[in-house]
């Protein structure tokens, strides 16, 4: 993802500078070509990029609740009732770029999604319950062979939140970013050089399984790596991935205390940790215990939940989150004291979330979300501004 603002690039845009009084920022969605001047693509690599985009904007209406989508005008359509079985969804995308070129939307106050796939427009189908969106983890998934990805976004009176994830898988690459008021443009999500084949190419030499979370289609397109935790649902990955290095921060912590200081603007705020038996009890300066956590099994810390729960209060969830984030990153043994003021110790056990490790070592900035609480410590791969102007999606080569 080495997409930059995309007026710097020279992308040629459709522009629509109208405002409806009911819309928020533009999104400006530019695709890069093939390959540039400096990083030409090569020979071999598949005609993915040659194929029509399609866009969705879904999400919820912040000023009413609704969820439904955006069109191309930021005209809000909330999704009609479902059934049981599912109906399908009405049509929500929007055509996206050519080669070198950009599309505009018009972006409702909106928490949601914007999707985009190659070649096939995606299936989204509606229950009960609402939408049905897609999850290529599942082999019956109507999407399954279609390559797609999505970034997530907030856009509210506060101002923008936009993030490239890898929470669920690595796919199709991309970059977002925020213009700012002054003119300036803050993005993430870029790929180093090479840097979509380089982390394929290291996911299949990682002995132990995490081949397997590679997912390709019969004509050989590699469409995604699928996050681990979902390796664990469909056997790609052993359930006793991590029970090595559990087991030995088990018996780390049942001599030595682990400390928690979850709040950086509240350094005096600090948990204390301690093995007995099969729970780890957390006191505060006191000494009374307020919160304890059973020895965690792999789809908990691939996860960031079930033993990892991580509620919206001022103790179990910031401690939670802190020590999910250690179990992804293999640094509970190396340091006593989280969450970590730097890097350079993560991922360098042997037993460790090498789906998170090789996507990090690919991207420009290091930051990625390759799990979900990733953001512990700010490695997350998120911009936002309290008075954003125009964001950007930038759908960039696959090499």
């Amino acid at each position: 993802m080495r997409a930059t603002h995309p007026e710097g690039a020279g992308a040629i845009h459709r522009r629509d500078d109208r405002r409806g009084r009911n819309h928020g920022r533009r999104c400006h969605v530019p695709r890069r070509g093939r390959g540039s001047r400096d990083h030409p693509a090569p020979d071999h690599e598949q005609l993915r990029p040659q194929r029509p985009v399609h866009i969705y904007n879904l999400g919820t209406l912040l000023s009413t609740g609704q969820q439904g989508w955006a069109d191309a005008s930021g005209t809000f359509h909330a999704w009609p009732a479902g059934g049981n079985p599912p109906t399908d969804a009405p049509d929500a995308s929007i055509a996206g770029p050519a080669n070198g070129r950009s599309t505009t939307l018009q972006m409702p106050k909106f928490s949601g999604r914007v999707y985009f796939s190659y070649g096939q427009k995606l299936v989204f189908k509606l229950t009960t319950g609402g939408l049905v969106q897609p999850a290529a983890q599942n082999p019956s998934d109507p999407n399954v062979n279609i390559l797609f990805n999505w970034s997530e976004y907030t856009l509210n009176d506060a101002g923008l939140w936009i993030n490239s994830t890898q929470v669920d898988m690595f796919s199709a690459p991309y970059a977002v970013g925020v213009k700012l008021a002054d003119g300036t443009v803050k993005n993430t999500g870029h790929l180093k050089a090479g840097g979509y084949n380089g982390f394929f190419n290291a996911l299949k030499g990682q002995p132990g399984g995490w081949a397997n979370l590679i997912q390709t289609r019969s004509d050989g397109t590699i469409l995604r790596g699928l996050a681990p935790g979902h390796g664990l649902e469909s056997g790609a990955l052993p359930a006793t991935i991590m029970d090595d290095h559990v087991n030995r921060v088990w018996s780390k912590y049942a001599t030595s205390t682990l400390t928690v200081t979850p709040f950086t603007d509240q350094p005096n705020t600090k948990y204390y940790g301690r093995v007995s038996g099969n729970v780890m009890n957390f006191t505060h300066s006191s000494g009374a215990v307020v919160t304890t956590f059973q020895k965690p099994d792999a789809d908990s810390i691939f996860g960031c939940y079930k033993l990892f729960d991580a509620p919206n209060d001022l103790v179990r969830g910031p401690i939670s989150r802190t020590l999910c984030a250690a179990y992804n990153r293999s640094t509970l043994l190396v340091n006593s004291n989280h969450p970590d003021t730097s890097s350079t110790a993560f991922y360098q056990d042997v037993v460790t979330n090498h789906y998170a490790r090789k996507i990090h070592a690919q991207m420009a900035d290091g930051k990625a979300y390759a799990f979900a609480f990733d953001d512990v410590g700010n490695y997350e791969s998120l911009v936002n501004d309290s008075n954003p102007q125009r964001a950007y999606i930038t759908l960039d080569p696959f090499d």
